[in-house]
């Protein structure tokens, strides 16, 4: 089953986009213009989502 995670090696602030691009199989860069769009459009809503999901979405558990 696919997980969603944060990303380790694609990330610019917490790897929320990084975490996204990888769990839909998309680049990163995608999901941080949308984001943009999403923030300049709505007024700041978009700072909002990507700071919830920094919460929200787990770090990838270490390898024993």
């Amino acid at each position: 089953m696919k997980r969603l995670y944060l990303s380790e090696s694609n990330r610019k602030i917490a790897g929320v986009c990084g975490g996204l691009g990888e769990y839909f199989d998309k680049d990163a860069t995608i999901f941080r213009v949308l984001f943009i769009l999403l923030t300049v459009l709505s007024y700041g809503a978009g700072i909002i989502g990507y700071l919830l999901m920094w919460l929200i979405i787990p770090k990838k558990p270490k390898a024993k």
